[in-house]
């Protein structure tokens, strides 16, 4: 039988870290020893109070039924706190808070509440890959957005054409930023408004890393903004912010119309959340603002470990303000990201993330992840330094 795929699925480039994944156990089964500089993944283990809370919560029946699609209501009223406290916004539980399975689900299936074929996703380039691919699978068009350096990582809003802007529906924007590490002004953020209310778009921010930040840098919210919530919504997740990638829980706030499109796919799709790690997710949150006084002094140091040697063997990069990634231009005479990293990974068994990878306008970058301890980023240093 002829299993033909579907043209949908054909148009989905490779997913990029899943081709890394694939490179660095290949390498792996060659006998190297690699540390992996690639995925964003955090290497400490999830906080012992998460645990605690997750393990008590398993023993109790009531949560081993189909959980409610939107969230439970402590987990959602737990969210409404937080982000009162943490950004001063107000959120009605009930109407502009929705559980997700990581916020990676809920920005990928956003495009299939409100792209139709044909129109348009405005997704800034570089970008984390599933903007694009949700857009893909909802049969909509990708037009990128440039985050050039000289105009610091910020998409030019200004020069996106009438024709592509009448055919727009969704403006996809990421601050503190991946793969660049650039964070935004608020005054961004307000621009951003004006212009989605000026041609009827839909705002999704994602703010996967606004709780890793350094150097007493604080992030803002996207909802903080005058008329946020009349055009978008912004998507986050306990992954990053205490180390939990692999529970896979998130959330979504704002626009309570957007909200119920993203809940309406969502109910079609998947049976919410489980509702025990719903109940670590409080605790989480709960904790995030003691766990990550020291998640991110650690970070920190691994920053300055990694950008002060590549700046000592002449790279010129920049420290981030936030995320923990280094996004820096690869040295001369190098042009292909890809090379580059595939080079790193043969001769210095370190896994690289290249810019190309995330964009056309990644190319020349590469991204490389502050997840592994001091030592063995001293050991990637000291590596790069003998094949550089």
């Amino acid at each position: 039988m002829d299993f033909k795929t579907s043209d949908r699925l054909n148009n989905l480039p490779p997913y990029l870290f899943v081709e890394i994944d694939k490179a660095k156990r290949k390498a792996i089964a060659g006998g190297k020893d690699i540390i992996d500089l690639g995925i964003g993944d955090p290497d400490e283990g999830s906080p012992k109070e998460v645990i605690d809370s997750l393990c008590k919560a398993l023993q109790d029946p009531k949560n081993h039924h189909y959980p409610l699609d939107q969230g439970t209501s402590a987990f959602r009223e737990k969210i409404k706190d937080w982000y009162n406290e943490r950004f001063g916004v107000s959120l009605d539980p009930a109407k502009e808070v929705l559980a997700l399975i990581g916020s990676k689900e809920g920005i990928s299936h956003m495009p299939l509440a409100f792209i139709n074929p044909g129109e348009v996703s405005l997704v800034p380039d570089p970008c984390y890959p599933p903007y694009k691919g949700g857009t893909i699978l909802a049969g909509g068009i990708v037009h990128a957005m440039p985050l050039r350096e000289e105009n610091d990582f910020l998409p030019d809003l200004g020069s996106i054409k009438k024709d592509i802007l009448k055919k727009a529906r969704l403006l996809y924007i990421n601050y503190p930023n991946n793969p660049t590490n650039a964070v935004c002004e608020k005054g961004f953020f307000e621009d951003v408004v004006k212009f989605a209310k000026k041609h009827n778009l839909i705002v999704a921010h994602d703010a996967a890393y606004s709780e890793v930040a350094f150097d007493g840098y604080k992030p803002g919210s996207f909802l903080k903004v005058d008329g946020a919530k009349d055009v978008g919504v912004e998507f986050h997740s306990v992954s990053k912010t205490c180390n939990m990638t692999g529970w896979r829980i998130g959330f979504v706030c704002g626009n309570e119309k957007i909200i119920s499109g993203i809940a309406k796919v969502k109910s079609n799709i998947d049976s919410g959340v489980f509702t025990a790690i719903q109940v670590a997710g409080i605790t989480a949150l709960d904790i995030a603002e003691k766990h990550l006084g020291r998640m991110n002094k650690v970070y920190q140091e691994r920053r300055d470990v990694l950008v002060d040697a590549l700046n000592a063997m002449g790279w010129k990069t920049r420290k981030p303000k936030a995320t923990f990634y280094v996004w820096t231009r690869i040295p001369k005479p190098h042009k292909s990201s890809i090379d580059f990293a595939a080079m790193v990974l043969d001769k210095a068994g370190i896994v690289i993330t290249p810019g190309i990878g995330m964009g056309d306008s990644g190319e020349g970058y590469v991204r490389m992840a502050l997840t592994v301890s001091r030592e063995r980023m001293l050991e990637a240093v000291g590596r790069l330094k003998k094949i550089l």
